[in-house]
């Protein structure tokens, strides 16, 4: 029997998961499943790094989304009501699928967000194509339901959902959380009612953190989310839970008189086969001359850029011009610098102050089709550290725009290319080591100055090699100057090494 966790959460989802996805796919792959999920809560932020790296290893990655649910519409947001939310989750079977969970969860973000990004059952209907959906953990809808013991609802939401996804495509979440004491009455009740509804039950972990001895490390996480101490006692902990990775035995083990539900796990896996073009780059629709390519367009740029920058058109000049024009040209970059010269060239006829920064300074192309202002070969700047034959990565113009009027180039861009070819990209900021220290010994109930204490003996890393707890654990070891704070560190290590 094999068996495939499809409720998973790594460290995307913030401060609440502790898995990294390195972590989740090297275990799943040392007990030999041949497929896993990933679900963060309400976010697809990790879904093509562990789409990669599940391929990496030989497991079939199911993408997938642990979504809000509004109390009742995902627009309404008044206050001590819509701030209840229920969980489902979201599993896509195919590349549709996996468009309708981003415009699900970009949905959410966008036009349901309260607290959390909300969607609601008008909405999944709308983008329900390529979706199996489980009814989530005992904060879902149905689970709910059957803790309030109102079953009738519990039925008519399962009919529900059975109508939006399709009768095959909605699934029971039993999970084996028997030390919670609500657990056991709704996968009783979830069991009883998947033989009235026709709707299978599946076995899930709600997987939080990979080893069981990773739950401390992870329930301080939470504390440190939530601002409280991990000694209150009404305080948001999933301690009382083993939330790590388990085995296909010890999922088993656990539902010995439902070997269906873990079956079933098998049964989703196997209808899921996603293929996500990547490597190929895509651009926006330009608008050229008839008759003209995007190549020809940007030739025809750069060579009246010659006369409008004044520049003799001598053998070493053409010869590099060409040569840049053809490596751009091989490497099908042309329609990105059309782009990149026309939006610099809306922000000048603006006069909106713009920057250019990094490599690109080295091209004649970018030169005389205004995106930079410094002629390469004048201060002997390498095409080559810019773009070059052998280089597998795209150019990259980094541009600033004042900050004022950052509007206006979004909008304008938006108009011109389309509001589906224009995103903008979030950046996440991690847990830093001396920040790590502090923020567990608050957690942790200690007073704050020995967090300070201790974090002030972190050396600082330098920009790409931050310094974490274990470098500065093993510094501390041989420099005597160390010596008084490696104990300390060494103490307070021991809950922080895995967050890190």
């Amino acid at each position: 029997m094999k068996f495939t966790h499809l409720h998973v959460h790594s460290h995307y989802s913030l401060l609440d998961g502790l898995a990294k996805i390195d972590d989740l796919v090297g275990e799943a792959a040392r007990l030999e499943m041949n497929s896993l999920a990933l679900t963060d809560h309400g976010n697809l932020y990790g879904a093509i790094e562990f789409y990669k790296k599940a391929k990496a290893k030989g497991i079939n990655p199911i993408l997938g989304v642990e979504m809000y649910m509004a109390y009742e519409g995902m627009k309404d947001k008044r206050p001590g009501i819509d701030s209840k939310r229920f969980h489902i989750t979201l599993l896509a079977t195919n590349y549709e699928g996996y468009k309708n969970l981003i415009k699900i969860v970009s949905g959410a973000h966008l036009e349901g967000f309260y607290y959390k990004p909300r969607a609601d059952k008008d909405f999944l209907r709308a983008h329900a194509g390529g979706i199996i959906a489980l009814s989530g953990c005992l904060a879902g809808e149905i689970p709910r339901a059957i803790q309030l013991k109102r079953i009738g609802e519990a039925e008519r939401t399962i009919g529900e959902y059975q109508d939006i996804f399709g009768k095959d495509n909605f699934y029971l979440e039993i999970a084996p959380h028997f030390s919670i004491p609500a657990q056991r009455m709704v996968n009783d009740a979830l069991v009883d009612l998947s033989a009235k509804t026709g709707a299978k039950i599946v076995a899930t972990a709600d997987i939080h953190y990979v080893k069981p001895e990773d739950a401390e490390s992870q329930d301080i996480m939470v504390s440190i989310q939530t601002g409280s101490n991990v000694e209150d006692e009404d305080r948001l902990s999933m301690r009382q839970s083993n939330l790590s990775m388990r085995s296909t035995q010890e999922m088993a083990t656990l539902f010995p008189s439902h070997p269906e539900a873990v079956a079933s796990t098998q049964e989703i896996a196997s209808r899921v086969a996603i293929e996500i073009p990547l490597g190929t780059w895509t651009f926006p629709k330009l608008d050229v001359p008839e008759g003209q390519s995007y190549e020809s367009e940007l030739r025809r740029i750069a060579y009246e850029g010659i006369e409008k920058r004044g520049i003799e058109k001598d053998a070493p000049t053409l010869e590099r011009l060409e040569y840049e024009l053809a490596t751009i040209t091989q490497k099908g970059f042309a329609p990105y610098f059309l782009v990149v010269a026309d939006l610099l060239r809306y922000a000048h006829e603006n006069g909106i102050l713009t920057n250019i920064r990094g490599s690109v300074a080295g091209s004649l192309v970018t030169y005389l089709t205004e995106i930079t202002n410094i002629d390469p070969r004048e201060y002997k700047l390498p095409f080559e550290r810019f773009l070059n034959p052998e280089r597998p990565s795209p150019p990259d113009i980094d541009m600033d725009f004042a900050d004022n009027r950052r509007d206006e180039m979004i909008e304008y861009t938006k108009k011109k290319y389309g509001e589906d070819k224009v995103a903008q990209i979030g950046t996440f900021g991690t847990m830093m080591a001396r920040a790590v220290v502090r923020d567990v010994t608050r957690a942790l109930g200690e007073p704050y100055s020995l967090g300070d204490r201790i974090a002030k003996l972190i050396p600082l890393g330098m920009q790409g090699f931050p310094m974490t707890i274990d470098q500065a654990i093993e510094l501390s070891k041989t420099s005597s100057t160390r010596q008084s704070g490696s104990k300390g560190a060494c103490a307070i290590s021991r809950c922080t090494r895995r967050a890190l």
